[in-house]
């Protein structure tokens, strides 16, 4: 096998023509059977093979630098540079991550994962090349669904202005995560199909060459004029007229035509872009026919392309998609908004049954949320539905636009917590600390899919900025019993007993549920509340557990900084002195990909972590002052008799 002579950056310079064109399956093979096993982000990096074996052929890593936009396409890079031994445990507990981390190898220069942020990276870097006086080539990667972003085009704006060398490529594949919406979708589509420049310039070209002694003249002429006639002919020759050379459109699955580009894109003293079609999924058929399905996939077979993992119950995303249909079936100025996200974020079935009332603004957090703050000005009830990580880059559209004003738009916020694989960039693990810390805001964290139902249709009818945060994957379905009606500020007390009072949020409701279990078997009193709402936090309840037990401790799937625990610490230490408080929640750290169950162990969240901490910290403790309380008592007695 060819991909057995790949060990390194360099080894690829030494195939020859008919040696690439056996690697390029290779890697498309090597791909679709290592994801098929452990899973991953398979149909764009499927569509990137050429391109990435393009890159490693015109440049010399990791002395230059490659930038990949999100970052979820640098599979075959990795593979390339040298880790495909690593692949068994990608986006494994331990192993290499699914994204580009330099301190995984030289040869990932900057670490990525959000959409929208290569042409920025790659402009600081060449920029810090130009100040220290080195050489080498700086190249952004960036997909025409990226292109949605703002940051993009602050970028492209800013990239105008250099003076040196500086490549962006821009991937062009029709699709992001789900198709392309927008006017850069048009307008690229227009620059996809528009053959009649290219077709006149030849036939221009192809008359004048036959003009005898002026002929060559008047091409070199009018070749000087060629941006205007591209103007004509080009809609909007949008880069052009921004200050960056356009090169393209070049077939990215021609590796020779790629190849070319790249070089003559060297040659050039400022910034310059690469158009490169590709086609998302190329090679597996699957994944050709339905890309969004193979953006990221469990494990598969691979014949038929179907999941082999089974889906028993459904996800808290499934519930919330029915109920925000039924609820929009009720409420006629319920509108969703989404960025680029209907089939992650569930809206998909509204977007089919309400088409008019849905939303898709692309790959664009900040404009989603503002855009939501007007239509709530101007009479409408908007939900954002967006990944907890997502969110973050919309924050001070949150705080400015919609807080201050108190408009009531809800944020549904999924992947809230710990969601696995996709490591750092995606663990939804600060909303709590970033939402709670903006006045006018509400937050609520439901125990259970029940909950959540109840939670949206509170959340629909409440006047102000409310924010409903959940978490990845099958929603919980025990506590049933427990479905108390919503009041805004309110928890709920479950299981009510004295001593260790448990006071969990969201997901870790459940976990509570469990601590209590293992506890009560070794003989300990402990009741089990239900915060409900982490912004208000309920006083009332706190007030309650405050009078039966020395012991409240919280649970929360978020930083402790800024988070619930702190926050209810704060109350009981003003009002309560005499009570212990234990907070359980993630550490001031980024939290690297794995398998959930393994990271809530490793950070020490999950059942067992918790109460060996309540032993270690507590309990023992408090068995000793017990008996010495019984012993001082037995002592009494016996002087007194």
């Amino acid at each position: 096998m060819i991909l057995e002579l790949i060990n390194g950056p360099e080894d690829i310079k030494k195939l020859s023509g008919q040696e690439l064109d056996v690697l390029k399956q290779e890697i498309r093979d090597f791909l679709i059977r290592k994801t098929s096993v452990i899973g991953g982000h398979l149909a764009s990096n499927l569509g990137v093979v050429e391109l990435t074996m393009a890159l490693f052929l015109t440049f010399d890593l990791p002395e230059d630098k490659i930038i990949w936009d999100v970052g979820h396409q640098s599979y075959t890079h990795k593979i390339l540079s040298g880790r495909k031994n690593n692949f068994d445990d990608l986006r494994q507990y331990g192993g290499i991550s699914g994204f580009p981390k330099r301190k995984e190898s030289p040869c990932d220069a900057f670490d990525t994962g959000h959409s929208s942020t290569s042409v920025s990276a790659g402009i600081g870097m060449a920029q810090a090349r130009d100040v220290l006086g080195k050489d080498y080539s700086v190249v952004s990667v960036i997909g025409d669904g990226a292109l949605t972003g703002g940051m993009a085009y602050e970028a492209l704006n800013n990239a105008a202005q250099m003076k040196k060398n500086f490549i962006i490529i821009l991937n062009d594949n029709n699709m992001s995560i789900s198709e392309n919406v927008g006017g850069m979708s048009t307008y690229l589509n227009g620059i996809r199909t528009g053959d009649g420049y290219l077709d006149l310039k030849k036939y221009v070209t192809n008359i004048l060459s036959r003009i005898p002694v002026i002929g060559n003249d008047l091409i070199d002429k009018i070749s000087k004029t060629k941006n205007s006639i591209k103007q004509l002919l080009i809609p909007g020759m949008l880069f052009e007229n921004m200050g960056i050379t356009y090169l393209g459109p070049v077939d990215g699955h021609n590796i020779k035509s790629l190849n070319r580009a790249l070089t003559e894109a060297k040659k050039l003293d400022h910034a310059v872009l690469v158009h490169v079609i590709t086609k998302k999924g190329k090679g597996y058929g699957p994944a050709e026919k339905n890309p969004s399905k193979f953006h990221s996939v469990d494990p598969f077979d691979i014949l038929t392309g179907k999941s082999k993992k089974e889906k028993k119950n459904p996800s808290y995303t499934d519930v919330f998609s029915r109920t925000i249909c039924r609820l929009a079936e009720q409420n006629k100025k319920l509108v969703a908004v989404t960025a680029a996200m209907p089939d992650g974020t569930g809206l998909n079935k509204f977007s089919k049954l309400y088409p008019d009332r849905f939303f898709d603004v692309g790959i664009a957090e900040q404009h989603a949320v503002t855009s939501a703050a007007g239509m709530a000005a101007g009479g409408l009830k908007p939900v954002v539905a967006v990944y907890s990580s997502f969110l973050q880059r919309g924050f001070d559209q949150i705080l400015h636009d919609v807080c201050i004003q108190n408009l009531p738009v809800v944020f549904a916020v999924d992947r809230a917590g710990l969601v696995g694989s996709d490591g750092e960039t995606h663990q939804g693990i600060f909303d709590i600390s970033y939402l709670t810390l903006i006045p006018n805001m509400s937050v609520f964290a439901p125990k259970n899919m029940w909950e959540l139902m109840d939670d949206l249709e509170f959340a629909v009818n409440f006047d102000g900025p409310i924010a409903i945060r959940y978490p990845r994957g099958e929603a919980y379905r025990g506590l049933k019993e427990f479905r108390s009606p919503i009041e805004y500020g309110k928890g709920e007390m479950l299981y009510e007993e004295q001593d260790i009072g448990l006071l969990a949020v969201g997901s870790m409701v459940s976990t509570g549920e469990h601590v209590r279990e293992k506890l009560k078997a070794q003989g300990w009193n402990c009741s089990l509340a239900n915060g409900r709402f982490i912004k208000p936090i309920d006083t009332e309840l706190i007030d309650r557990m405050a009078k039966k037990h020395w012991l409240i401790v919280t649970m929360e799937e978020n930083v402790l900084q800024g988070g619930y625990g702190l926050a209810v610490t704060q109350y009981i230490h003003e009002h309560y002195p005499h009570i212990k408080v234990m907070n359980i929640a993630l550490p001031d750290a980024y939290v690297e990909h794995g398998n959930v169950s393994l990271l809530r162990k490793g950070l020490g969240i999950d059942s067992d972590s918790v109460i060996w901490r309540l032993k270690k910290e507590y309990l023992d403790l408090e068995r000793q002052n017990q008996e010495w309380r019984r012993l001082k008592d037995r002592t009494e007695e016996v002087k007194q008799g």
